[in-house]
C-alpha cells in the first residue's frame, strides 16, 4: 500500500456527497483520506480514491461494515499500521427513512440505531484509543434535523440520531481534557446529492439558488473545526441554507 502522508482522515460514510466532499477536502489538506462504507458500494468508493488521487491526494478506499465490531477494530489497526496516524474520524453514516409507527417493524427501527448509531459508537471508541495514546485528534459526528427533533414518521431516524448526539455530548467533555476536540454538526436541510436530485425535480435549481446545502461548503467546515486553535472549540455547529423552500 503506497502511502507519503503522516496523518490520516477516516471517513466512515464516505457516499457520493457530504463524504466524498469531506475525503477531498482533507486530501486537500496533506491528510490520507481512508474512506469507508458497506461492502457493496467497493467499485464506487475505489472510484472515489482514484479521483482524489487523480487530483494529487492520498486515498485509500477500505470498505467495511462499521455496524461491525470486529471489523471496525481490524480497520483502525490497517490505518495505523499501513497508512497515517489517525488524526481526523467522521461519522458520516444517515440512515434516514420514514415510516409510519403503526407500520414500523422492530428489525427496522433497530437497523436504523445499528447504523446511525452504534456504528458511530464503535467508530469514536476507536478513534478515542488511538488519539489518547497521542493527546490528540479531532472526532466529529455528523448529525442531522432530527438530532433535536422528531419529525412524522422518523421515530427511528430522530431516535438513533438523538443517541449519536447525545455520545457526542458525552465523548466531548470526557476527551477534552486529554486534547481531543469532538464536534457534532447538524446538517439542517437538504444536501445537494445524487439522491435529492432523483426525488426532487427542482433540485438542480435550488442548488444553483444556494437553497440547498453544498457538500463542498460542509466539507470546509470540518476542516475548519479541526483547524480551531482549542482555547475555542466548537462543540455544535449548525448549518443551514440561507433560505429554505423545501
Amino acid at each position: 500500500m503506497t502511502t507519503k502522508a503522516d496523518k490520516s482522515c477516516v471517513i466512515i460514510g464516505a457516499g457520493d456527497a457530504t463524504g466524498a466532499a469531506i475525503g477531498r477536502a482533507f486530501a486537500r489538506e496533506g491528510f490520507a483520506a481512508c474512506l469507508s462504507r458497506r461492502p457493496r458500494h467497493s467499485e464506487a468508493l475505489e472510484a472515489l480514491a482514484q479521483s482524489i488521487r487523480a487530483d494529487g491526494g492520498e486515498a485509500h478506499a477500505l470498505p467495511v461494515d462499521a455496524r461491525d465490531e470486529s471489523a471496525m477494530i481490524a480497520l483502525f489497526e490497517e490505518i495505523e499500521r499501513d497508512i497515517a496516524p489517525v488524526e481526523v474520524a467522521v461519522f458520516n453514516i444517515g440512515a434516514n427513512v420514514n415510516f409510519p409507527i403503526t407500520e414500523m417493524t422492530a428489525r427496522v427501527y433497530q437497523k436504523v440505531w445499528e447504523m446511525a448509531c452504534f456504528a458511530g459508537f464503535l467508530m469514536g471508541r476507536e478513534a478515542a484509543r488511538v488519539m489518547t495514546k497521542r493527546e490528540r485528534g479531532t472526532i466529529i459526528f455528523t448529525g442531522a434535523t432530527a438530532s433535536i427533533r422528531g419529525g412524522i414518521g422518523y421515530a427511528a431516524f430522530a431516535g438513533a440520531k438523538h443517541g449519536l448526539r447525545a455520545l457526542a455530548q458525552s465523548m466531548a467533555r470526557e476527551l477534552g481534557p486529554k486534547n481531543i476536540h469532538v464536534a457534532h454538526v447538524i446538517i439542517d436541510g437538504m444536501i445537494g446529492s445524487d439522491f435529492i436530485r432523483q426525488i426532487h425535480p427542482d433540485a438542480n435549481a435550488a442548488r444553483a439558488e444556494d437553497t440547498i446545502l453544498s457538500p463542498d461548503e460542509i466539507a470546509k467546515n470540518y476542516v475548519w473545526l479541526h483547524n480551531q486553535p482549542r482555547s475555542a472549540w466548537t462543540h455544535e455547529l449548525d448549518l443551514r441554507p440561507w433560505k429554505e423552500n423545501w
